[in-house]
């Protein structure tokens, strides 16, 4: 009896390694199975500003491919020739007072960034995210909104600095594919 359970226990273990060996050929696993498989390079040109800030778009781009560097299996590379280019643009920062002392003093302002982003593969066509992006050529947009605190030590730069890096980090969370 035993050895029929043997007997029967290995042809089991050897059916289900077949099936596992040869059912799952389309299946991927880990970060790879987030992201496009035909894209391995992406282009990122420095983000256009339509801010007064200084240096604004040079901030985010660099934010952004670091992110790109560090969450995707793109390589970020500094050609045109790229299976890949994303490009963005800032379309609107503004400050504006959220609360004040009783002599009218700002207390806590906040920062807000918005940002268009477009992401094209090697032939110029958009890479689309969702269906319902297709009648626009805008592939997604995305703001941040960063509260300062003078009092706290902090200065429009830094609270700028802290929305430019959760940007970069929302725009490559777009680049995965949907489920």
């Amino acid at each position: 009896m035993g050895r029929l359970l043997d007997h029967r226990l290995i042809v089991l273990v050897v059916a289900a390694s077949t099936l596992v060996c040869t059912g799952c050929t389309g299946l991927h696993v880990g970060q790879q199975s987030l992201y496009r498989p035909g894209i391995r390079t992406i282009y990122v040109p420095i983000f256009e500003s339509e801010s007064f800030r200084a240096d604004l778009g040079e901030r985010l781009t660099e934010a952004v491919e670091k992110q790109i560097e560090l969450k995707t299996p793109y390589k970020v590379v500094h050609t045109p020739n790229a299976d890949s280019v994303l490009r963005g643009r800032i379309i609107r920062e503004h400050k504006r007072v959220l609360a004040e002392n009783a002599f009218d003093e700002p207390r806590s302002i906040g920062v807000d960034l918005e940002v268009e982003v477009n992401w094209y593969d090697s032939q110029g066509g958009l890479i689309l995210r969702n269906a319902s992006f297709a009648y626009s050529p805008v592939a997604f947009t995305v703001a941040q909104t960063s509260i300062l605190i003078p009092e706290a030590g902090q200065s429009i730069a830094t609270a700028q600095q802290e929305s430019v890096e959760e940007l970069a980090k929302q725009i490559v969370e777009q680049m995965e594919i949907p489920w």
